[in-house]
């Protein structure tokens, strides 16, 4: 699905869930960069809802490094609450950045931040919503690495079979 195909998607959805401006990005300081312009792309992910995830400061610090280098960007994605994953997936719309709406499929690398261990199957949700398969065995070269990191991750063997490689300190 395109960019344009999930904005579609999005202008007859979006009057139907509750608090619809969790999906739509172009927040104060988001940075949105040329997407043919760089040669590494990052989607950056919370896995909780917006309003949970977008005041993660580990989130907000990656995001602006990555965006601080001419030849990188980072987008941000987090858990839709229960409407409109229902909604996503029934009507095929995958996991999508806030800044592009690319689907996350289309990007190099997947970086989830687990700060906590309720967050582990959110995170795995997040997976299956993007349209990759959920076991990193299962994964390849089609699809961005997963990576994960945060306070969640020091003993990353739970979330192991999942996640392709994790950041740890």
């Amino acid at each position: 699905m395109t960019p344009e195909q999930i904005e579609r998607h999005l202008d007859r959805l979006l009057l139907s869930v509750t608090k619809p401006g969790r999906y739509v990005g172009g927040e104060y300081n988001s940075v949105r960069k040329d997407w043919e312009a760089v040669s590494f792309r990052a989607a950056l992910a919370f896995p909780d809802i917006y309003d949970l995830g977008m005041s993660n400061l580990g989130l907000m610090i990656l995001y602006d490094i990555f965006n601080k280098q001419p030849d990188m960007l980072a987008e941000r994605t987090y858990s839709p609450w229960l409407d409109m994953e229902a909604l996503m997936r029934q009507h095929g719309i995958p996991l999508y950045s806030l800044e592009s709406k690319r689907p996350i499929r289309e990007f190099d690398l997947f970086g989830i931040s687990l700060p906590y261990e309720q967050l582990y199957t959110n995170a795995l949700n997040l997976i299956d919503l993007a349209g990759m398969p959920v076991l990193a065995a299962e994964r390849d070269e089609r699809y961005p690495l997963v990576i994960a990191g945060g306070h969640a991750c020091y003993n990353p063997e739970p979330m192991a079979d999942f996640i392709d490689a994790f950041v740890i300190g």
